[in-house]
C-alpha cells in the first residue's frame, strides 16, 4: 500500500470557514495547535510575508486572517483525516523584515469555546439542575451539547442558581462541584464544534499505543519520560454543618470519580481542607470530597514527543492511550492531558503529556 504522507488542510472565514485560497496555504510555514484537558485549546499559524503590492502586504491587507475569523485546521495522515481544532482568531504578531521574504506573520487563537467567555452576565436558573443549565448555554452558543446528567434538583424555595460572570466561568464552576470537566472538540464539519461537559473520559478504548524496545513494532524515536511525584495525590478533609443543630459533621472520604488505571495508586502523604463547604448539603459535601480526590489523584506523568507519520495518527486529548515496552511499572494506560502539534513542510511532531494515579497497570496488555 502506497504511503499517503501528511495532509493539512486549512479553512477561514467569518462564519463559515471556507478551504483556504492558494495565497494563503502557499504562504504558510508551521502550524501549531495545542490541545488541552483543562485549559482551551489553542493555535497559531506562522506565515511568510512579501510587499506584493505597491504599498502593503497582500495577506495583511485582504483581511481573511483578520480577527474574530474562524479557523479549522485538519490533518490526514494516509487515509485518516482528524480535526485539530475549530478555533476563532485573536490576535496578530507582525514581524517586518529588511530581508525580501523573511517577513512573518503569526496568526494566534483559540477554540470556539472562547464564545463563552466574551460577555460577563448577571442570570438566575430557579429550580433547573446543573446539567439542564449547562445545555441551555452551550445551545444559545450554537455548539452539539454533549452532558451528562446530574442528580441535583435545586428547589426555588431553598436555593436558587445564580450566575455571577462569563458563561465559561459559571460552567466550569459547576463543573467543578460535580467532578466534571468541560471542553470544545471540532468535528468534522468545518466550522461545528462539541461541547462536553461531564467526567473525565476513561472508559473509551486507549489509542493506539506508544511503544518502545519492540523492534519494528517501535514508534518512539526519543524517550518517555516518567515522573512519579508522591507530594501529588492528597486527601481532602471535609466538614458541613447541620443548618438546624449547628453540629459540624466530618464528610467521609469517598474513592474518586473515574474508573482506576493503576494496581497500586500512589498513597496521599498531604491533607487539605475544604474551606467552602460548611454550608452545603451531605449529598453535595460527599461530591465535593470525590470531586477533591479526583482532582488531586496523578502521581505520574509522562512526557515526549512522536513523530507523527511513524505513529500513524494525530493523537487525542482527553482520552486514554496505551504504553508498552517501558517494563510492567509504567506500561499500560494513561490519560492523555495534552498534546501539542508542530506541523512543517515534511515534518510533523507531537508533543506529549500523559497522567495517571500510579504504577503497575491493572492489565499488561495495551491496544498495539
Amino acid at each position: 500500500m502506497p504511503d499517503l504522507g501528511v495532509h493539512l488542510s486549512l479553512f477561514i472565514g467569518p462564519t463559515i470557514p471556507l478551504p483556504a485560497p492558494y495565497p494563503v496555504t502557499d504562504a504558510l510555514v508551521s502550524v501549531e495547535v495545542t490541545n488541552d484537558d483543562r485549559q482551551r485549546d489553542g493555535f497559531k499559524l506562522e506565515f511568510s510575508l512579501g510587499k506584493d503590492t505597491l504599498m502593503d502586504y497582500s495577506l495583511l491587507a485582504s483581511g481573511l486572517l483578520d480577527p474574530p475569523n474562524i479557523v479549522t485546521i485538519i490533518v490526514t495522515i494516509g487515509a485518516l483525516p482528524q480535526a485539530l481544532i475549530n478555533g476563532m482568531i485573536t490576535q496578530h504578531q507582525f514581524v517586518p523584515s529588511n530581508k525580501p521574504g523573511d517577513s512573518r506573520l503569526h496568526v494566534i487563537g483559540e477554540d470556539i469555546g472562547l464564545k463563552f467567555d466574551l460577555e460577563e452576565r448577571s442570570d438566575t436558573h430557579p429550580n433547573r439542575p446543573d446539567w439542564v443549565i449547562v445545555n441551555q448555554i452551550i445551545l444559545e452558543n450554537g455548539l452539539m451539547p454533549i452532558v451528562t446528567q446530574t442528580t441535583n434538583m435545586p428547589i426555588e424555595v431553598q436555593i436558587i442558581p445564580t450566575q455571577q460572570g462569563t458563561n465559561l466561568e459559571y460552567i466550569q464552576q459547576l463543573a467543578q462541584r460535580n467532578g466534571f470537566v468541560f471542553y470544545t472538540e471540532p468535528t468534522f464539519t468545518p466550522g461545528i464544534s462539541t461541547a462536553y461537559w461531564g467526567p473525565e473520559n476513561r472508559l473509551d478504548s486507549p489509542q493506539a499505543a506508544l511503544t518502545m524496545n519492540m523492534g519494528p513494532d517501535t514508534n518512539m524515536d526519543t524517550p518517555i519520560n516518567f515522573s512519579f511525584n508522591a507530594l501529588g495525590p492528597a486527601t481532602p478533609q471535609v466538614t458541613i454543618v447541620d443548618p438546624l443543630l449547628g453540629l459540624t459533621i466530618a464528610i467521609p472520604v469517598p474513592s474518586g470519580l473515574r474508573p482506576p488505571l493503576v494496581a497500586r495508586p500512589a498513597s496521599s502523604l498531604r491533607k487539605t481542607i475544604a474551606r467552602d463547604a460548611a454550608g452545603l448539603s451531605m449529598s453535595d459535601g460527599i461530591l465535593k470530597a470525590a470531586s477533591s480526590v479526583t482532582d488531586s489523584a496523578d502521581a505520574v506523568t509522562a512526557t515526549g514527543t512522536i513523530d507523527a507519520l511513524r505513529y500513524g495518527r494525530a493523537m487525542q486529548s482527553r482520552r486514554l492511550i496505551g504504553v508498552r515496552g517501558v517494563g510492567l511499572n509504567y506500561d499500560g494506560p494513561y490519560y492523555v492531558k495534552q498534546v501539542k502539534h508542530n506541523i512543517k513542510r515534511g515534518e510533523y511532531k507531537q508533543n506529549f503529556t500523559l497522567s495517571r494515579e500510579g504504577r503497575i497497570p491493572l492489565t499488561p496488555f495495551v491496544v498495539p
